[in-house]
This record gives C-alpha cells, structure tokens and sequence, in this order.
C-alpha cells in the first residue's frame, strides 16, 4: 500500500509548520462508514538509539478481533530532519511509511504509538499518517502532550476527556486495572467514542492495544538485531 504524496520531506521548520496547518484542515474527524464492517487492524511503532539518527519502523497486521497476526513489516533508515518538538513525524514518518508500503493488504483502521490531534498545532503523528494513507487512525500515547483531564476511574475501560482549550481533543483511558491510562485521540475519519471502543477492542490484559505492543516488539527486535550486526559491519542497509 502506498501513501498519497500531499508534500514534500525535505523541509524547513517553517514548511514542516506550514504543512501541518494546511493539513489539519483535510482531516475527518467523524466516522465515514468505513469501519461498520472491520476485518482487520495495523499498529505502527518506530524506535532509535538517543542521539542516533537511525530509525526503525515496524507495522504488524492482524484480523480483528481474533487479533492473530497476519503480516509484519518493517524498514530501517537514517533521517536528516532534527529533532524538534511538535514536528517529531517530520522524522518518523517516511520509515513508517516505507514499512506500510511493504504490507500486502490494506487494513481497515490503524493504532499508532503517538498522538492524534492531541497535539500543539492538532496534527500528531496518527492523524498526520492517517490523512497520508487516507486510513481511518487512532493515536495510543503513553504520556499526555497538551490538554488536562480530571480523574479516571480505576476500572478498565474507565475514561476521562482530554480538554486542551475549549476542545475535547481526546480521551484518558484506563485500558488496564492498576496501570496508568493511555492518551486516545483521533488521527483521520473516525469519531473519538469509536476510536476508545476500537482501542479497548484491541487490548489484552497489557496497558497498549496489542497491535501497538506487537509492532512495539517487533521494532525493538528489528533495532537490537541491528545494533549487533553493526558490532561487525559498519554499514547499515535499508530494509
């Protein structure tokens, strides 16, 4: 499957920012009908050394909602964009993109590990890619980027809102009993109530979604493989 090619990656700050704005208003932010029938589901993760400019991606595939897998792709590259904050898929994106590219089936909706629009400038990681692949997208963060929240229940699937000015851009989810909640937030033609169902759907007794985990793992595999290959051979070849 391949991207739709809306820009450039080779940017300044300014036409990474400006892209951004121009981008978050081609986003849907509703159900389009797509996800009345789902069969399956992607989850996307990259990971890197701190410091290093080699990046990993991995997207795994599964049915839905056996959650057997069915695919595992993955891609290794070295980024020139630096690291700034609010512009960080300006450097996981084209790696992740690659790795979806290498999938032999479309899925129905994707989980990314990162942000939606919960995000300074309403364009993270899940809804920057999700426009590209014009996929249905859900962001699963970790840790919270902007916005506030009030308590979350102690119970699985307990939520709160994510309110960052006087927009719900977002929801605080306990997906797990005594684990700290996960950050939910649409990223492309999905509505927030289907993105916490979808996401709760995917869990299984971990904190993350186990399409997320299972890309989690099959990132650091990927990178660890890597590193150790690199001990012998100083060249690092895509993949």
């Amino acid at each position: 499957m391949n991207a739709n090619p809306l820009h450039r990656w080779d940017v300044t700050y300014r036409e990474a920012v400006a892209i951004q704005e121009d981008l978050r208003g081609k986003l849907i932010l509703r159900d389009d009908g797509t996800l009345d029938s789902i069969r399956t589901v992607a989850g996307a993760d990259i990971s890197y050394e701190k410091g290093s400019d080699l990046f990993f991606a991995a997207v795994v595939l599964m049915d839905f909602p056996g959650l057997a897998l069915l695919e595992e792709a993955a891609f290794s590259a070295r980024v020139s964009f630096p690291y700034i904050p609010g512009l960080l898929t300006f450097r996981e994106g084209p790696p992740l993109l690659a790795a979806f590219a290498k999938l032999g089936q479309t899925p129905d909706f994707v989980l990314f590990d990162g942000q939606g629009i919960a995000h300074p400038r309403g364009i993270g990681l899940a809804a920057h890619l999700g426009l590209l692949l014009d996929l249905p997208a859900i962001g699963c963060a970790k840790s919270r980027l902007v916005g506030s929240y009030g308590p979350v229940g102690e119970k699985r699937g307990s939520h709160a809102a994510l309110i960052c000015g006087d927009r719900q851009v977002g929801a605080v989810v306990r997906t797990r009993e005594r684990t700290r909640p996960i950050f939910v937030s649409q990223g492309h033609r999905i509505a927030l109530p289907k993105a916490v169902t979808l996401v709760l759907s995917c869990c299984r007794g971990y904190r993350l979604p186990e399409p997320v985990r299972r890309a989690h793992l099959a990132v650091n595999r990927l990178r660890m493989g890597q590193a150790a290959a690199s001990n012998s051979d100083p060249l690092v070849k895509n993949r």
